[in-house]
């Protein structure tokens, strides 16, 4: 039985590390050495809600992913999904160097990528049938670094925290296009099918990222895309969810949210405008989506 982890559970790394920042329920930040390392907070299997990205600067440590035995050394990145079930099974505790952001479903929700690169993108952020470690150089490892102690200064070194919660999702945007760029470096040397031209499924997968950009104002439904396509409800729905982890109907309702979240933030518009805009039937409909996705009602967001 694995256990999943939420942010204000997590507290107790702060015990084990030898720098430690958190925000809220939002995101962490931890690097851990060699100091603190006889506490057994990660010895039960577990996953996390959200995003988990573990960089390892020095020293081992032994991993199963999913239930497949990992080997991390300096160097090497690991980008853990929800999806994700992690079981440390040793550490080198002498020598081990590694630091740690754990991000949040919420957190993440709130970051702006453009699907169409994560689409496109060797598959670093879902671990389904991939590989999720990958090794870094000496240039590229202390280039991850910085960008992990910059999510650290961030939160720490900010007097007032007004503008925090936007660096962060700013910075986290970041590292995913950067960790993007490494990964299409390795393309040629690990994975030849990658440098082939589009397949006809990734064509599918971008034209429908593309028609959701263009329409996610107006229509929600899969088959609305589906039937832009001309291929089956069914059909897109698995190639999406092959190629990115995530199903459509996930990246519409990403796309409808942030949106919504921006317009009830920025645009100085009332609940019942915003849910117009949108093209939901009345504020009511508006509501009940918003508040099934986010945990809160739109009115309790522009007020917060």
């Amino acid at each position: 039985m694995n256990t999943e982890l939420k942010i204000e559970s997590l507290s107790q790394i702060a015990n084990i590390a030898e720098d430690f920042s958190q925000l809220d329920d939002e995101y962490i930040f931890a690097r851990i050495t060699p100091r603190n390392l006889h506490s057994d907070v990660f010895t039960q299997s577990m996953r996390f809600d959200g995003i988990t990205i573990f960089l390892c600067t020095g020293g081992s440590i032994d991993i199963d992913v999913n239930m497949h035995p990992h080997t991390m050394t300096a160097g090497t990145i690991m980008v853990a999904t929800r999806s994700t079930v992690v079981n440390i099974n040793a550490v080198d505790t002498d020598n081990l160097d590694a630091y740690v952001l754990i991000l949040s479903s919420a957190f993440m929700r709130n970051v702006a990528i453009d699907l169409n690169a994560l689409a496109a993108s060797p598959r670093i952020f879902s671990t389904e049938g991939s590989d999720p470690l990958m090794k870094l150089t000496e240039a590229e490892t202390s280039m991850m670094v910085r960008y992990f102690k910059l999510f650290h200064l961030n939160t720490t070194s900010n007097t007032t925290k007004i503008y925090v919660t936007a660096i962060a999702r700013s910075l986290m945007a970041a590292i995913m296009y950067q960790l993007m760029q490494i990964a299409s470096t390795r393309v040629p040397a690990e994975d030849e099918t990658l440098q082939r031209p589009y397949s006809r499924k990734m064509n599918y997968v971008h034209d429908f990222m593309a028609l959701v950009h263009k329409y996610y104002r107006q229509e929600r439904s899969v088959g609305f895309y589906a039937d832009k396509l001309f291929i089956s409800h069914k059909y897109l729905s698995l190639i999406i969810k092959e190629a990115t982890g995530r199903s459509a109907a996930d990246w519409i309702d990403e796309c409808v949210i942030l949106e919504a979240k921006n317009l009830l933030r920025f645009s100085g518009k009332n609940v019942q405008q915003i849910a117009y805009e949108l093209n939901f039937n009345n504020q009511s409909s508006f509501g009940k989506y918003f508040k099934h996705l986010t945990g809160m009602s739109p009115t309790q967001f522009q007020q917060s």
